[in-house]
């Protein structure tokens, strides 16, 4: 029989390393059944029949968030036989008010006193055995990153979970509110409610709370409801507080004075490490440039240096010497058909090659963002740009969505879902995607390489202006009647600095990369092949040359729609539409347009040419459309799914799309006329159309919120 544990936890406590640690690679990634939080489990190592659950970060098990409904939902569903509920040491108090919630359901549980390393560093100590008689279950001293602790805790979890122990959990409510809970007991035990066995403690004080979610699965009388409801009316005017409220109050009570029996400080009065570096980091005057510092680094190293000394290695050597030519040589000896070696070795190995030649680059600016993560910077930059959005009338939550989005946008789009107010979430979903994800950073640093020389400049900027974009649009879009009104409060936990896990970075590399690599080897495989038909045979199917082809006649056609953007040709329009399917497929394209490598030595390698189609001002106004325009068929999906309307789904990209090609014709414009090619009428006429842009859309934009096509998705 395969024993079931829950991970559960605050977000930053160390739980994703913790589940790294116990069950190494043996992991199984999904959804979680009619949801899209992420579903992590696998097999505990040493134990072939012991499943883990990582459960999604939470602060509480009241039904707000969608991690809030998943992970209650787990527990009251599912009913693991044990929970292992990890705790940060170091912010013991936050923590504890989820652990007081796990606790009351009545589920085996064992703690995970976390991060142990810290407290000793600071000099306090914490009574173990003390703490573990008040909360009336185990108490295991660990430190994920470390390793130290978790094989005890596991092994704990296993020995509670085979002999079945309960906890002995008894919070010390006041007696008002004691004797209300006793008294909505009563009414349970008389009317034999029950909810997938859960603790009679805990189904009194939901009810208490009104917690709507769970009493919407009980069966209540009218005469039930009457009396329960003047039980919390008489205790609510008892404390002048609603009962949610009360309950807050009395669960942060208890933890204050558990704490104070179990914790002796140190020196309160003493500044910890990271007190000391956010006094730096996030500092009013020095947090922004010291992010742009940062973020030019971590693209310096990942696109200009090692990622393009990597990159080119894989393009030239791999994929153009070593699979390119003994490729062509096998299928040449063989007889393979013209057209069939065409399809693979024009088709397959350089458009997928020029895709995947990537890969380096990607890996290692998710290496140096997972560093960062880890170490607990990024949380920092959630809270600096919190105020910045603040005075644009954005909230700092819209930001995690941002940062989730730098590596894909459909989950990014996804995480809008923790948003609770819907001008806000809507208005972060029309603008998350405007941040490079790991499919544009293909489209970055190949006309960097090709036009600007592999500049270290490119590719922060590039970041740095969907960022810009994000705070523009975030002002033009309060402006109008659909989204005016006071952002949303953002309160946000800030973990404590430590030295990241390589193993949990390196693990959340692969995930990215490998995500990469499959939509390579799928998605763009096929689209390669379809590009290679097309710009290979003319409607009447004879094999001609590209400048011939059926591509090249369907791009003639859409080409000068792009000629005010200075890219008019029609494989760069081609490019810019095949990526609508995948943002990959924009380098794919142009990989079996022009070839990945030099096929010999008097024919102009793919950086060569596509630099002879661009300027300096064409190229980056190419990369600006291509980064600010519609989002991948994935990302366009989950928008529709996450506004639920049609109609805010094309609201939606067609506003990236007209943001985009608004911003490409200034840049293109402006910048052709600074670098001496262009013309004054031209760029006072796109600034002009820019600012008539935004003038109509904060003049005539009209309150839809109330369309009933809308809706708030509810897990």
């Amino acid at each position: 029989m395969t024993i079931k544990i829950g991970l559960a936890g605050n977000p930053n406590c160390g739980k994703t390393t913790m589940f790294n640690n116990l069950t190494g690679a043996k992991q199984y990634v999904g959804n979680w059944p009619g949801v899209t939080v992420e579903k992590k489990s696998g097999k505990i190592k040493g134990y072939k029949d012991v499943e883990l659950v990582d459960l999604p970060g939470v602060y509480s098990l009241s039904p707000y968030t969608l991690e809030e409904v998943v992970t209650r939902n787990f527990m009251l569903d599912e009913r693991p036989d044990v929970v292992i509920n990890i705790i940060d040491a170091s912010n013991i108090e936050r923590n504890l008010y989820l652990t007081t919630q796990i606790l009351e359901l009545g589920i085996p549980t064992v703690i995970a006193l976390n991060m142990m390393d810290i407290i000793e560093k600071r000099g306090d100590i914490i009574d173990i055995e003390k703490l573990s008689k008040i909360l009336g279950c185990p108490v295991v001293k660990t430190s994920a990153l470390k390793g130290d602790g978790t094989k005890d805790v596991a092994a704990k979890a296993i020995e509670i979970a085979k002999n079945n122990k309960s906890n002995n959990f008894n919070m010390n409510f006041s007696k008002e509110v004691k004797d209300a809970l006793e008294d909505i007991k009563g009414l349970i035990r008389s009317n034999n409610i029950n909810y997938s066995g859960s603790n009679e403690q805990w189904m009194a004080i939901k009810i208490f709370e009104r917690d709507s979610d769970f009493i919407n699965k009980i069966t209540l009388n009218n005469d039930v409801k009457e009396k329960i409801e003047s039980i919390i009316v008489k205790c609510e005017e008892e404390f002048d507080d609603d009962a949610e409220g009360i309950i807050t109050g009395e669960r942060y009570e208890f933890i204050g004075t558990l704490v104070s029996k179990v914790i002796k400080k140190n020196n309160t009065s003493k500044h910890t490490v990271s007190d000391k570096i956010d006094k730096i980091v996030t500092n009013r005057i020095l947090a922004l440039p010291i992010f742009a510092l940062i973020m030019w680094a971590v693209y310096y190293i990942a696109v200009s240096s090692l990622g393009t000394i990597l990159t080119d290695w894989t393009n030239d050597t791999l994929f153009g010497e070593i699979i390119g030519e003994n490729v062509a040589t096998f299928l040449e000896n063989v007889g393979t058909a013209p057209w069939l070696q065409s399809l693979i070795n024009d088709g397959i190995i350089a458009g997928v090659g020029a895709v995947l030649g990537f890969v380096p680059q990607i890996m290692l600016l998710f290496f140096l963002l997972s560093l960062l993560e880890d170490c607990g910077y990024m949380a920092r930059i959630a809270f600096i740009m919190d105020r910045i959005l603040r005075k644009f009338g954005l909230s700092g939550k819209s930001f995690i969505p941002v940062l989730i989005s730098s590596g894909c946008g459909v989950p990014g789009i996804m995480s809008t879902r923790t948003i609770e107010n819907d001008k806000d979430r809507r208005l972060t979903i029309m603008l998350t995607t405007f941040i490079p994800c790991s499919a544009k950073l293909p489209i970055i640093a190949l006309f960097a390489g090709s036009i600007f020389g592999g500049s270290s400049w490119v590719a922060p900027v590039v970041y740095f202006l969907g960022i810009f974009m994000i705070i523009i649009c975030g002002i033009i879009l309060n402006k109008t009647k659909m989204f005016k009104g006071e952002a949303a409060p953002f309160v946000m936990e800030l973990p404590q600095y430590h030295i990241p896990s390589m193993k949990s970075v390196l693990i959340h590399m692969w995930d990215r990369a490998k995500a990469f690599i499959k939509k390579a080897g799928t998605i763009i495989f096929v689209a390669c092949a379809v590009i290679w038909f097309t710009s290979s045979f003319n409607w009447t199917l004879q094999m001609v040359d590209a400048q011939d082809s059926i591509l090249a006649s369907i791009g003639k056609v859409i080409a000068p729609i792009f000629a005010p953007l200075g890219f008019g040709n029609w494989q760069s329009a081609v490019s810019t539409v095949t990526g609508l399917v995948a943002k990959e497929n924009l380098v794919g394209t142009f990989g079996v347009l022009f070839g990945i490598a030099e096929a010999a030595e008097d024919t102009p390698t793919l950086l060569t040419q596509i630099g002879t189609m661009f300027t300096a001002a064409s190229g980056l106004a190419f990369i600006a459309f291509n980064i600010l325009n519609a989002p991948c068929f994935a990302a366009i999906g989950a928008i529709r799914r996450e506004m639920g309307s049609w109609k805010w789904m094309w609201i939606t990209v067609g506003f990236q799309t007209l943001t985009a090609y608004i911003v490409a014709l200034v840049i293109n414009q402006v910048g052709s006329l600074l670098l001496g090619n262009g013309s004054v009428v031209g760029a006072i006429i796109s600034i002009l159309i820019a600012i008539l842009a935004i003038a109509l859309a904060v003049g005539s934009g009209r309150d839809i919120t109330s369309n009933k096509e809308g809706r708030k998705v509810s897990a």
